[in-house]
């Protein structure tokens, strides 16, 4: 018997994240002229789109979906640090 496995082609997958990506970048090129925002929204708004782009882009394109769920878990011990950042920061603006 041969230990060879059948390769899936992700060709689709990649094309419907990349439009995804740019359809997310699009949205931020227009966030920072929108009239009747403040500049906490639009940096806000940002800075979320920021974060759901770089998730996109580890779980597809590095592949973490394939990664078992402790390697998950280590990946996102970083992010939750990061989002701790963000609350103590805006905590010590709004003091």
């Amino acid at each position: 018997m041969s230990d060879q496995t059948e390769h899936k082609s992700h060709k689709k997958e990649y094309f419907l994240v990349f439009l995804a990506l740019g359809v997310l970048t699009l949205i931020e090129l227009f966030i920072p002229g929108t009239k009747g925002l403040s500049t906490f929204a639009k940096g806000s708004a940002l800075t979320f789109l920021a974060v759901g782009k770089a998730c996109l882009v580890a779980y597809f394109y590095m592949h973490l979906k394939d990664e078992t769920r402790y390697m998950k878990y280590l990946a996102m011990v970083p992010i939750s640090a990061a989002f701790y950042a963000v609350v103590v920061v805006l905590e010590s603006m709004f003091r």
